[in-house]
């Protein structure tokens, strides 16, 4: 049986990846003693949260609108699994994932993968959704791809 992904099922998606995102982010600028790091947590926290507004933009743009396609019951697995198991898709992750990074060094490895599996799962979503959303979520991954830089830099930059 062939599936659609709903506006609302995506955008609800969304949101909560970017919410657990803030929140996983925000614990680990707690939880870092050193003044550059925190930073860069606090700074990431912050732009995770205003992807939050992005995503309710996009709501009059998506929300009511089904995707074009009508999606195999394979792609539709893919899709789940790619949400379900590899970024923040369920309440409080953000914050046991951070909870369980033993260093800043772990922590931001992990928060690495968390990104590109964001990104990977942000461009399937472009693929699916009217054109009028695309342009937003578009913007999602652009900014997601700023966080991987940052992430990367703050990798290379210190001894971690």
């Amino acid at each position: 049986m062939d599936k659609r992904f709903s506006g609302h099922e995506i955008l609800e998606i969304a949101v909560q990846i970017e919410k657990n995102a803030g929140d996983f982010y925000s614990k680990l600028a707690d939880k870092a003693a050193d003044a550059e790091i925190k930073e860069v947590f606090n700074c990431l926290a912050e732009m995770e949260k205003g992807h939050i507004d992005i995503f309710k933009e996009v709501s009059d743009a998506v929300c009511g609108d089904a995707p074009e396609g009508v999606y195999s019951d394979e792609y539709f697995a893919y899709m789940n699994a790619l949400a379900g198991q590899y970024v923040f898709t369920e309440e409080s992750t953000g914050i046991d994932a951070a909870e369980k990074c033993g260093s800043i060094k772990e922590s931001v490895d992990v928060a690495i993968g968390f990104e590109k599996d964001s990104i990977l799962f942000y461009e399937e979503i472009r693929k699916n959704v009217p054109e009028k959303a695309a342009v937003f979520v578009e913007r999602i991954v652009e900014e997601e791809k700023k966080h991987l830089r940052q992430l990367c830099g703050l990798k290379g930059g210190c001894q971690l």
